[in-house]
């Protein structure tokens, strides 16, 4: 009864293709305009976002002494620089106003099934990026910085010191490629449960499949994070983490299929059993109204 109703909220909200794109477009302004928004209302303060975001680098020059710096060697380039920060910042400030608005446009033509499975990779979506950001300011950002400002060479007598002074946008760009990196690896259960819940991937086939997995994981991390041990055997650990956390999560979901597949199957024999029953009630009638 409840899927007949379901189906009949569908067909009752069937619109021609046209008034879907009019609706796309409205959904797609409203983003735009959020992100826009947003952008003007940063940029004033985009010096402070970017003083935040420098600080595990700031801390490891307080704890190496001496007078440290960021330079800029573009007249335009701390400008700028400040400009994309700011659209980065809107642009993760907007998401959840932007799912909103994906969520509006999408959830009229879905049965009620089917809300019920995409509503929490939609909640998982922002969480599970939030922590691979997170991660990456507060454990990964000082140990692989330390690590690369290792390689400084104090001087000496017929030797040229080796002093780092990084420049503002490299600084950006490496910690916002180390962001998202991050934050998109942390995605991997949400992609992989929704795979294995449209019976794409099994919890067996992904186990037997797990020393490839590893193996991807550390070429993954090989390849997105900057030249250093540190934080490519941290993202290759989370990655495998994340994996047997995938892992687990298919199989619930199979669990919880088969558990329903039972429950049909017990209610398709009560309902033949009832059946046999009514045929057998009638062919008693039809003996009993013979005439002898």
């Amino acid at each position: 009864m409840a899927e007949e109703t379901s189906e009949q909220v569908v067909e009752e909200s069937k619109m021609p293709l046209l008034d879907h794109l009019i609706e796309l477009r409205g959904r797609l302004m409203w983003s735009m305009a959020s992100i826009i928004i947003l952008f003007i209302a940063i940029f004033p303060f985009a010096e402070y976002v970017y003083q935040f975001l420098v600080q595990p680098l700031a801390d490891i020059f307080a704890d190496m002494g001496g007078q440290r710096r960021l330079i800029f060697t573009a007249l335009h380039e701390a400008f700028f620089t400040y400009i994309k920060l700011s659209l980065i910042t809107a642009l993760f400030f907007a998401f959840p106003f932007i799912s909103m608005q994906f969520w509006s446009f999408v959830a009229p033509g879905l049965y009620m099934h089917e809300k019920k499975a995409l509503a929490p990779f939609l909640v998982a979506t922002p969480v599970l990026f939030f922590m691979g950001a997170a991660m990456v300011y507060y454990i990964v950002m000082p140990w692989a910085y330390e690590f690369l400002l290792s390689f400084e060479l104090q001087g000496g007598p017929g030797t040229l010191p080796i002093v780092s002074e990084p420049k503002v946008n490299e600084y950006l760009s490496l910690s916002i490629n180390l962001i998202f990196a991050f934050g998109i690896c942390f995605e991997l259960p949400v992609v992989l449960t929704l795979l294995g819940r449209i019976g794409i991937i099994s919890s067996k086939g992904m186990r037997e499949k797990r020393k490839y997995a590893i193996l991807i994981s550390f070429i993954v991390a090989a390849v997105i994070t900057p030249p250093d041990v540190i934080s490519q055997v941290m993202l290759a650990s989370v990655l495998i983490c994340l994996y047997e956390i995938s892992i687990f999560s298919v199989q619930l979901i199979e669990k919880g299929r088969e558990e329903a597949q039972e429950d049909g199957d017990e209610d398709g024999d009560g309902d033949d059993d009832d059946g046999d029953e009514d045929e057998d009630g009638d062919d008693d009638d039809s003996a009993a109204e013979t005439p002898a």
